[in-house]
């Protein structure tokens, strides 16, 4: 029987075939800037994305429109078939639940245990009694345990944020997706402080989660080192608008440099491994 505490879950139904994000003639405007301008992009249900782009180029934007924490200015963004400019209350906060981001920093809350963090995965699922409930007596604390012990991490579980390495503050927020067990997930950047070795195990968890579960993955990355062997597609932006949406193996160094410009030197782009240098 559901606890009295349990929120009855309003469900955000796709239609049968729908994509799990589409972007029609998209464009977002900043204080008269234009960040994006007539974005046209589609991402099926499973598929694992990485975005790509120069500082600047609206990836960032991209994710928090698919996320529907920020509305289009002109166009249309259907996330799990639904427009996001439509949505109020139970159906907004359903699609919210169905969507896991993990952003670069501020992934914690620093004054709370890393239970209590894991936890909060749980927040769209509970009403508001039982989550004040679980900061002083951790509801479902076996979940909690369970996704830290898959992340590898289960013995930090009365840790305090503060008191773990950048990579494990990362896992810990992996643990909370786990928990949450959403439709798609959005990582803004998840691994762009930490080095090589570490961004490669947060990766390599998130698309383990992603094939298991059967979600959609979309990946802001700034460390293309990661492109091979993790995602099927490429998604480049720049100037507002998708550059390049093709295999990873299909990027050039030539491609490379068009697209970062100046920055291209800066982010050592001429060490990266390509698909297409084999």
């Amino acid at each position: 029987m559901e606890s009295v505490l349990e929120q009855p879950r309003t469900i955000l139904t796709a239609p049968a075939g729908a994509p799990a994000f589409a972007l029609e003639g998209v464009g977002r405007t900043f204080g008269g800037v234009e960040v994006l301008r007539g974005l046209k992009l589609t991402v099926a249900q499973g598929e694992h994305v990485a975005v790509i782009g120069p500082s600047g180029a609206g990836k960032t934007t991209l994710f928090r429109l698919l996320s529907a924490f920020l509305l289009p200015t002109s166009g249309r963004v259907l996330s799990r078939g639904a427009d996001t400019a439509r949505l109020r209350g139970r159906r907004l906060r359903a699609l919210r639940r169905d969507i896991g981001v993990i952003y670069q920093t501020d992934n914690l809350v620093p004054n709370l245990r890393v239970v209590h963090n894991v936890l909060m995965g749980r927040l769209g699922h509970w009403w508001l009694p039982r989550s004040l409930a679980s900061l002083f007596w951790p509801q479902q604390l076996d979940e909690a345990r369970d996704a830290l012990r898959e992340v590898e991490i289960e013995d930090k579980l009365w840790s305090m944020p503060g008191e773990l390495s950048g990579g494990q503050q990362q896992r810990v927020a992996i643990a909370r997706l786990l928990v949450q067990n959403p439709r798609a997930i959005l990582a803004d950047e998840p691994v762009s402080q930490l080095d090589v070795r570490l961004g490669q195990e947060v990766i390599a968890l998130l698309t383990r989660f992603a094939k298991r579960s059967g979600a959609t993955l979309m990946v802001n990355l700034h460390t293309l080192d990661l492109l091979r062997g993790n995602f099927s597609r490429v998604v480049a932006l720049r100037d507002g608008g998708v550059f390049y949406d093709g295999p990873p193996e299909l990027l050039t160094r030539d491609k490379l440099r068009e697209l970062y410009g100046a920055e291209y030197r800066a982010l050592h782009l001429d060490d990266v491994a390509l698909g297409a240098d084999a």
